[in-house]
Formats: structure tokens, sequence, C-alpha cells
């Protein structure tokens, strides 16, 4: 019998972050510093909401759109905090996760061939998506002595007269980095300059530390009318298993997602859509609870990396540390298995998102308690193997 598989899905290889977990689950007394999922439960007022949808059989789709409620609480949170407009009505989509957001994003507006910048390293799920919707990813890689940014005259060697979009994902898994205003308008030069739609995943927006901001990219001058702005719930509010996200962009443009939305999706949960709108009129107490919890955990293992010999950059965003594993002479695989064989300590290896074998990615969405802990297993490794 024929192989039905399709050759772009047999070419995907499967997560790289997948592995890791599934050996850790057969494993007892594992510290897990690999997941990139809040440790925090949704706070309870926006449980509360989701619980009192379903008790008044709120139960039933919603338009393809979204609920208008929603789409009018993203749009003034937009323009809140970037000062960038969207109309609820035409502009906004609500979707399940921003997955779903850059899913559609690509399905829409690749014809098979266009080439999408996708800078390095980055989030798993890029190049497999960019490759699912019959485009071609061309990898972009950013530089520790960067601070892991995307520099513009970099960008602009990589444009083609095949490149239809830039994927940015700031502030950035797996590094931390965040993006300067800067070198955003750089950026948004060379898309004006070639025509170039930019999608920007800003999913960690509000995960922003040590007096930095985060530059909605949709906000530079004359971007509005290129840009594709995913955002959602799972990071800020601690909703991942909620599955709610948006897209925001121009109408013309938001009719193409939604047309594939429609077809793939229908809508996302009615549930979880409700108790997204009390997340944003009400929230805000939560989200700077969180975040000031993250720092002190950003502060406790970027400090115990490099006093372990494993020099770190310091994270900007996101709730990711990036350390350089040189000193141990093994590449991200070696280290990453060896050390949860010997310690029992999860790290995901750094090429798992596209970086070279030099680095690995440790989460701090933990108990700050198990942080100290990780951080003592890996002194006992380094000293076998720094």
């Amino acid at each position: 019998m024929r192989d039905f598989v399709a050759r772009r899905v047999a070419a995907v290889p499967p997560s790289g972050i997948r592995r890791f977990f599934d050996i850790a689950a057969t494993m007892e007394d594992v510290i897990s510093l690999g997941i990139g999922e809040p440790d925090f439960v949704t706070p309870p007022e926006i449980l509360e909401a989701g619980i009192r949808s379903l008790r008044n059989g709120r139960t039933h789709y919603t338009s393809n759109s979204g609920t208008q409620d929603l789409r009018e609480a993203v749009a003034v949170h937009l323009q809140r905090l970037y000062g960038v407009t969207y109309e609820p009505r035409a502009e906004i989509l609500i979707t399940v996760g921003v997955s779903e957001a850059l899913y559609l994003t690509l399905t829409a507006v690749l014809d098979p061939g266009d080439e999408v910048i996708v800078p390095t390293p980055c989030f798993v799920a890029y190049q497999p998506e960019i490759l699912l919707a019959g485009g071609v990813p061309v990898e972009l890689p950013t530089r520790l002595e960067d601070g892991f940014q995307v520099r513009p005259e970099a960008l602009e060697h990589r444009v083609t007269p095949r490149t239809k979009a830039v994927l940015l994902g700031y502030p950035n898994n797996p590094t931390g980095a965040v993006m300067s205003r800067q070198n955003l308008t750089g950026v948004a030069a060379i898309a004006e300059r070639h025509d170039l739609l930019v999608i920007s995943d800003e999913i960690y927006d509000r995960l922003v530390y040590g007096g930095h901001e985060h530059v909605c990219f949709a906000s530079i001058p004359g971007m509005h009318p290129r840009t594709v702005t995913l955002g959602g719930f799972s990071k800020d509010y601690a909703m991942t298993g909620w599955r709610i996200g948006y897209a925001a962009a121009p109408a013309e443009l938001l009719a193409a997602l939604r047309k594939v939305h429609q077809y793939t999706i229908m809508s996302a949960s009615t549930t979880a859509q409700d108790a997204a709108v009390e997340a944003l009129l009400h929230g805000e107490p939560h989200v700077e609870r969180m975040r000031t919890e993250y720092d002190r955990r950003r502060r406790l293992i970027v400090g115990g990396l490099n006093e372990l010999g494993l020099p770190t950059f310091e994270p900007l965003g996101a709730f990711y540390a990036f350390p350089s594993i040189a000193a141990t002479g093994m590449n991200d695989q070696a280290f990453a298995e060896a050390l949860l064989s010997e310690e029992r300590v999860a790290v995901v290896p750094g090429s798992a998102f596209g970086a070279d074998g030099g680095f690995v990615r440790c989460s701090y969405a933990t108990a700050y308690e198990k942080i100290e802990q990780a951080l003592e297993r890996l002194r006992r490794f380094m000293q076998h193997h720094g």
C-alpha cells in the first residue's frame, strides 16, 4: 500500500521539546526547567467568570470572530497599552490560542514557495508551521553579542524576490530577549522598502523586566497596515489550558484569516472567551503579581547559572534563561541528557529552537524553591563536568 502521508508533513521533524518531557515523565524526582508554562493557577476571578459562564448556559457557538465583548476588550487593551487602534468588528479575531492565530495567518497569506524570514533561536513551531502552510522558512540567526535581537542589516541580506513576510517573536522564547524600538524601526524600514508583511507574535508582551518596555510592532509609524499582531492569555494570565488568543490586523487581511478559521475551527470556546473578558477588565493586579515573582526567579536563576560557570545572557522578557554550556565541552543534546540522567534536572537543548549546539533553555516558570534545588543539583553536575 502506498504512503498516504503528505511529503510536507513527513518532512517536519517531531518537537525537540517533547522528547525530553517524555523521558522525564518516566523518571522520579525530576525538577523540570523545561516546560514553558506558568506554575500559577488561573486567578480566581477569572476562574469564576468561566464557571459563571457555564452556569448561565453559555454553552453554544459564538460568532466566528468571537464575542463582541471580548473583541472590544482586546481593542481597548491594545489602545491603552500601545496606542494601536483596531476596529473590534473587522480587525480582531478570537482564536484557539496564539498557535491557531499563527496557523491562520500563515495559511491565509502564503502561496507555495513564498519565503518567511524567521529570526532564530525561536519558538519551535515557527518553521514547521511555515512548511505546513506551503512556505519556505529562511532562518536568520541572532547573536549573543547583539542581545539576540534582529540586526536590520542582517535581515536585509536575507530578503529575496520570494520573501513575503518576516515572523518576529519578541519577547523571545527561548532567549528572553526584548527588541529595542531602534531595531524594530530598522525592521520596519526594511518591511516598507521590500513591501513585506510582518507577523508579530507578542504572547509574552506583559512579561518584561528591569524597566525595559515591550514595543508593539504595529505601533511603529507606518506598520499598522502591514502587521498581523498575535496575542493571547496563556502566559500573562496563566490561562494555558483555556486555549484562547487573538489576531489583530487590517480588515482585508483579517477577513482572509477569518475565512480559514470559519472552515477549520468555527469559534473559540465560549467559556474561555468569557473568562478572557474578565482577565482584560480586572486581571491587571494578578499580571503584576506574577511578573514580580517571575522577576525574583529570573534574578535567582541567572545569578546562579553565572556563578556555576554557565554564562547566561540576562533575559529581559518571557520566563526563560539561555545559558551557554561551552565550559562543559558538551553539545546541548549531550548536556541535557547527562543532566537529566545524573541529577534529575530537565532542560531543553537550544538546537530545538534553531540555536547552535552551545546553549540550553531553562524555564523559571516554576517555584523559587524548585529553582534553588535545581541549581544545587547543577552545582554537583558542574563539579564533574565544568
